[in-house]
C-alpha cells in the first residue's frame, strides 16, 4: 500500500518526504520493524519510541510517524532518507493507520466492546457463547486470549489490551474467517492509549467502575472518563447498515448516570437492586452452580450456570442484555450460558482429591477481592484462607484497602508477592499488613508475610484443614511475574498443584 493511501486515514498530519513510497507493514516497536515498514514512535511510561527511530531505520523503515516536532523539523543524517509524518497523537495515529492498512476490518463486523473494573473477561466469554449458540460465527479478544475461527492465540503476559496493530490484525483475520461478530475486552488502558480506536463499536457494555489503576489515571474521575471512551466511541463510530448503536449499562453501579448521558440509539439496563430492563429473581446459589430466573423485555427464562458468586449473576445479566439487543432467541441464551463452565483464572477450582477446596482467581482490585471472598465464604463451612499481594508501580492506595478487606472477610491471610517490579516487596507487604491490622488481625495468628509466592501458597495449603477453602488471588491466568524489570515464568495453577501434590504425598 502506498503511504499516500495510508495517510488518508489521518485528519491532521504534516508530511516531509516521499508520499509514494510503498508500505509493507506497521510497527511501534523498533525490534519488529522489517524492510518497507512504517514506524510509529510512541511516548511510553518507561521509554520513548522517538529514541529508537535510528534502530527502526537501520531495520528498514521507510517512513516514521512522530508526535515530537523536534524529530520532524530537524533532519539528521540518520533520518534524511525516511519520510517523516508529524501528528498530534502518535498512539491515535497508529490505531487509525493500522485499521486502514488492514482495510478497516471492524466495518465488516458487528463489534461488541466490554469495559469495567471487574468481570470483563467472563462477560466477554458469556457473550461469545450466547452468540455462538445462536449460530453466529463469533471471534473475541480478551486479556487472556484471542479466538479467531477455531484457533486460540495468547494475547500477552501483562498486557491488558493488545496494541492497535495486533487488534486490527486479529479483526482482519476474523473477517477472512467469515466471522460475523467480534467481542472485545476494552480495558481503561486500551481505551486511553487508543489501542481499540477505530474498532467501530456497535454495542458497548460496562460491568462496573470501582477503585483501580489510579497509578496511571490519577483520579477516579479520570479512570471513569477512560472507561467512558468506549461509549463516546460507540456514538461517533462508523455506522453500518441496519445496525443500531446500543449502550448496555449496570443500573446498580455508580457509573450509571454518568454513562447514561452519552448518546446511543438504544440504552438497555441490567441489575439486581434498582429497576432494570434485564434482572434476576429466585436466585439459588450453590457451591458448584448458580440458578435463577432471568426477567427480560422478551420474556422470562431459567438460567443454569456453572459460574458461582453474586458477581457472576451480574456478568450473566450483562451478557443476556447483549443477547436481547441482538435479538438472540431465549433458548440460545440458555444454551450459551450453560456452555460456559469456567474461565481460566476466574474462581477456578483445582482439585487433586484433597479434602478442602482450592480456588485460583484473578481478583486484584478491592472490589474484586471483596466479592471473591464473599463468594468463598458461601462455598465452605470451614475457614477461608486467602493468599494475595499487590503489584509494584501500580495503584498504592488500594494496598491497605485490600489488606483490610482480606482481614475482615478471611480467617487467615497470607500476604505475598504479586509483580513487585522495582518497588520494595517488603514495603508493599507492609502497606497491606496495615490494612490487616486495621481489621483487627495480628501477625503470626491471623496474617503472615511470606514474600516467595510459591512458599506462601504451600504455607496456606499446609494450614488448610478438611472442609476449609484456600483462595489464591491476583494472578489468575497470567503466566509470568515481574521482579525488577524482568518477567519470570510463573503460574499460580502450577504452584497450587505442586503444593497439593507435596501435601498429598505426605
Amino acid at each position: 500500500m502506498q503511504l499516500s493511501q495510508l495517510l488518508a486515514a489521518l485528519a491532521q498530519k504534516d508530511v516531509q518526504g516521499d508520499l509514494e513510497v510503498e508500505i509493507t507493514g506497521l510497527a511501534c516497536d523498533s525490534r519488529q520493524v522489517k524492510p518497507g515498514y512504517l514506524f510509529v514512535a510512541i511516548k511510553g511510561l518507561n521509554a520513548d519510541g522517538h529514541d529508537f527511530i535510528p534502530q527502526a531505520l537501520e531495520r528498514g523503515a521507510v517512513a516514521v510517524v512522530v508526535q515530537d516536532a523536534r524529530y520532524a523539523q530537524h533532519a539528521t543524517r540518520d533520518t534524511q532518507h525516511a519520510t517523516r509524518i508529524l501528528v498530534p497523537n502518535s498512539r491515535q495515529a497508529l490505531a487509525r493507520l493500522a485499521a486502514a492498512f488492514h482495510g478497516y476490518p471492524a466495518r465488516r463486523l458487528k463489534v461488541i466492546g466490554v469495559t469495567g473494573t471487574d468481570g470483563k473477561t467472563t462477560t466477554v466469554n458469556l457473550i461469545r457463547a450466547i452468540l455462538t449458540a445462536a449460530g453466529h460465527k463469533t471471534g473475541m479478544i480478551s486479556t487472556v486470549n484471542a479466538l479467531i475461527g477455531d484457533e486460540y492465540y495468547d494475547t500477552g503476559l501483562h498486557v491488558t489490551t493488545p496494541e492497535a496493530p495486533d487488534v486490527q490484525r486479529y479483526l482482519a483475520q476474523m473477517v477472512a474467517a467469515d466471522t460475523e461478530y467480534a467481542v472485545l475486552e476494552s480495558t481503561s488502558h486500551g481505551l486511553a492509549q487508543h489501542r481499540v480506536t477505530a474498532c467501530e463499536y456497535d454495542v458497548a457494555v460496562v460491568t462496573n467502575i470501582t477503585h483501580e489503576h489510579l497509578d496511571y489515571h490519577g483520579t477516579y474521575e479520570e479512570y471513569r472518563a477512560a472507561k467512558a471512551r468506549l461509549f463516546h466511541d460507540l456514538s461517533t463510530s462508523f455506522r453500518k447498515p441496519d445496525t443500531p448503536k446500543v449502550s448496555i449499562l449496570n443500573a446498580d453501579d455508580s457509573s450509571f448516570g454518568y454513562l447514561r448521558a452519552i448518546p446511543a440509539d438504544r440504552h438497555l439496563t441490567y441489575g439486581l437492586i434498582g429497576p432494570a430492563d434485564v434482572t434476576a429473581r429466585d436466585i439459588v446459589p450453590a457451591p458448584e452452580a448458580t440458578h435463577f430466573t432471568a426477567r427480560t423485555p422478551r420474556g422470562d427464562f431459567e438460567v443454569h450456570s456453572s459460574l458461582v458468586g453474586p458477581f457472576n449473576v451480574d456478568n450473566i445479566l450483562a451478557a443476556i442484555a447483549v443477547g436481547i439487543s441482538q435479538e438472540i432467541p431465549l433458548e440460545a441464551m440458555q444454551e450459551g450460558i450453560a456452555s460456559v463452565t469456567g474461565v481460566v483464572g476466574r474462581m477456578e477450582r483445582i482439585d487433586l482429591g484433597q479434602d478442602f477446596t482450592v480456588i485460583v482467581d484473578f481478583a486484584h482490585t478491592p472490589n474484586a477481592l471483596k466479592r471473591a471472598l464473599e463468594t468463598a465464604r458461601g462455598l465452605t463451612q470451614g475457614e477461608v484462607i486467602v493468599v494475595f499481594g499487590c503489584a509494584g508501580l501500580r495503584d498504592a492506595a488500594k494496598r491497605p484497602m485490600m489488606g483490610e478487606i482480606a482481614g475482615r472477610l478471611a480467617d487467615r491471610v497470607v500476604i505475598t508477592a504479586e509483580d513487585p517490579r522495582t518497588e520494595s516487596l517488603d514495603d508493599i507487604m507492609a502497606q497491606i499488613a496495615l490494612g490487616c491490622e486495621k481489621a483487627g488481625g495480628r501477625e503470626g495468628e491471623h496474617y503472615w508475610r511470606i514474600g516467595d509466592r510459591g512458599e506462601a501458597i504451600e504455607f496456606a495449603i499446609h494450614k488448610a484443614q478438611a472442609g476449609d477453602l484456600v483462595i489464591v488471588t491476583g494472578k489468575g491466568h497470567e503466566r509470568s511475574m515481574c521482579f525488577g524489570t524482568t518477567e519470570y515464568p510463573w503460574s499460580d495453577h502450577e504452584a497450587v498443584r505442586a503444593a497439593l501434590e507435596h501435601r498429598l504425598r505426605g
